[in-house]
């Protein structure tokens, strides 16, 4: 199945933005033949959206006018069901790059929550790869299946995993380890089992003893090296006319992003 945004009509079935374009606020949805849409005591029969090219401008029963258009997957993961706390964009598109998630790697994750890290993972492998993602809570995999089914259909090239990582892993050798944990620092001695010489560790935590934590963790295993610890902020601007300023608000400080790389040792 292609993914959404590749998809140039709007189809019944699919999950779709309706974009308060004043606003700039996004309302999700399934288009459903029959089903109407309702924003703000306005509607639209969702038999009008369906068949619409990707982008079109629409107007509701009272004539507000409305942006109908496939999410990108920033859109789909800020919007989707949650089961967990997401990861912003921000920090899922540079843990992409700084854990060099490539075509064809093998990827272990933990800590799958609503599936945004999962959907990324699967992205950047392509399906030449292989995402192998464990999950403690059940309700969670479940949330998680059901949002990446949504956005990218059925996908082969992905295991969902019930068990409690801190216990251990039973998994053949890996890529790239990813944690999305609250103590990435106990999965430590089990990732570095796992993963292959020259492969990366990657862990993501909200708080300051955290991150501290995991990387007194890493420092202590002779396999890890060229440790790194990053946080992402993003600043938007307005500019209009003569007016040019950074915003009033922006996304500051979600969480540390840490690096390793397995080594072998000099024997």
């Amino acid at each position: 199945m292609d993914e959404p945004n590749t998809v140039r009509t709007l189809c019944d079935g699919q999950r779709i933005h309706m974009v308060d374009q004043k606003k700039e606020r996004h309302y999700a949805l399934t288009l459903k033949a029959g089903e109407t849409f309702q924003h703000s005591g306005e509607t639209i029969p969702h038999d009008e959206l369906i068949g619409k090219p990707d982008g079109t401008v629409v107007t509701l029963s009272r004539g507000t006018t409305m942006l109908a258009i496939n999410p990108t997957f920033a859109d789909y993961v800020v919007k989707m069901p949650r089961g967990a706390q997401i990861l912003y964009p921000k920090d899922l598109a540079t843990i992409t790059m700084w854990a060099d998630i490539y075509p064809g790697a093998d990827v272990f994750e933990s800590g799958c929550g609503s599936g945004a890290m999962t959907m990324t993972l699967l992205r950047a492998v392509g399906e030449k790869g292989h995402v192998i993602s464990h999950e403690i809570r059940e309700d969670f995999l479940k949330t998680a299946r059901k949002n990446i089914e949504r956005y990218l259909g059925p996908v082969t090239n992905l295991s969902l995993v019930h068990n409690d990582v801190y216990a251990g892993i039973d998994e053949a050798e890996v890529d790239r380890v990813v944690l999305d944990l609250p103590e990435p620092w106990r999965v430590v001695p089990h990732a570095a089992k796992i993963l292959r010489s020259g492969g990366i560790f990657l862990s993501f935590v909200p708080t300051v003893p955290q991150v501290v934590t995991t990387v007194e963790a890493l420092g202590q295993e002779a396999i890890f090296t060229m440790i790194e610890t990053i946080e992402v902020l993003v600043r938007t601007w307005n500019i209009e006319g003569r007016s040019v300023r950074p915003d009033h608000r922006m996304v500051a400080h979600t969480g540390f992003i840490t690096i390793a790389r397995r080594v072998t040792p000099k024997a």
